[in-house]
C-alpha cells in the first residue's frame, strides 16, 4: 500500500509502501480501550494511605471509666468514632496495574495505528532535520497541515537539534521515539508525524502473523 511522503512544508517528495497488516487491519475498539485503561493503571501511583486502629498514635488507656459516666464503655481513645481516631475502611497502598499479553498490547497498537490511517490522520515527513532552531520559522510550516495537535515519531537514531528546540515552545506538540510509541498518545493527539526511516524500526517491531479469527473465538470463549 503506497503513501506519499511529504515534507515539512507539506510538499509530496516521494512515496512509500506501508504494512497492510500495521497500517490496515480491521480495528478493535474494545482492545484499545483496554490497552488505555492498561497505561493509566499502570501510571497510578497507590500511594494513598489512612491509619487504622494499630497505626494511630496514644496509648490504650481507657478514656474514663467502665462505669458511671452516661457514655458507652471505650477500650481507648484509637476507634474511628475519636477525634483524631482511626479512619474506618479507609484507602490503603495497593498497587493498580494488571497484566495484558504481548498479542494484546501489538494487536491494540496495530488497531490505534490503522485507526488514525483510516481516518487520514498519519502524516509521513522524510525528515525532521530543519535548518534553524526558531520555533516562528517551524510553526508557520506546521501551519499549513491543519492540525488541532500533533505528535512526531522519530527514529531509534534520534531526533534533530533544531527541531527539539524550534518545537518546544509550540502549544500541543510533543516528540516521542518510535520505541515510546503506545496507544494512549496515538489515540490522544489528533495528527501522527512519522519520519520516514522510522517506519522500517516500527514494521520490524510489530511484524508478526496473528490468527484473528482465532483471536475473536478465543475473546468470545471468555466473554
Amino acid at each position: 500500500m503506497k503513501i506519499s511522503v511529504l515534507n515539512l512544508k507539506n510538499k509530496s517528495v516521494g512515496n512509500i509502501d506501508l504494512n497492510t497488516n500495521i497500517f490496515a487491519i480491521k480495528t478493535f475498539p474494545d482492545l484499545i480501550h483496554q490497552y488505555i485503561r492498561y497505561q493509566n493503571a499502570k501510571s497510578r501511583q497507590g500511594s494513598h494511605k489512612t491509619k487504622t486502629r494499630s497505626e494511630v498514635s496514644g496509648r490504650s488507656k481507657k478514656p474514663f471509666s467502665q462505669k458511671g459516666t452516661g457514655n458507652a464503655r471505650q477500650g481507648s481513645n484509637k476507634p474511628p468514632n475519636f477525634r483524631g481516631g482511626a479512619v474506618s475502611m479507609g484507602p490503603q497502598n495497593r498497587d493498580y496495574s494488571f497484566n495484558l499479553n504481548k498479542k494484546e498490547k501489538k494487536l491494540a497498537l496495530k488497531s490505534a495505528l490503522s485507526t488514525k490511517f483510516i481516518d487520514k490522520k498519519i502524516v509521513i515527513i522524510d525528515t525532521f532535520e530543519i535548518k534553524s532552531f526558531k520555533t516562528k520559522e517551524l510553526y508557520s510550516d506546521l501551519k499549513k497541515f491543519d492540525y488541532k495537535s500533533a505528535l512526531f515519531i522519530h527514529s531509534e537514531s534520534g531526533i534533530d537539534k533544531n527541531f527539539k528546540l524550534a518545537s518546544a515552545n509550540i502549544p500541543k506538540v510533543s516528540i516521542l521515539n518510535q520505541k515510546g510509541i503506545n496507544v494512549k498518545d496515538l489515540i490522544s493527539f489528533d495528527k501522527i508525524f512519522i519520519e520516514q526511516k522510522s517506519i522500517n524500526e516500527i514494521t520490524k517491531r510489530l511484524s508478526w502473523k496473528i490468527n484473528l479469527n482465532k483471536f475473536l473465538l478465543i475473546k468470545l470463549t471468555i466473554l
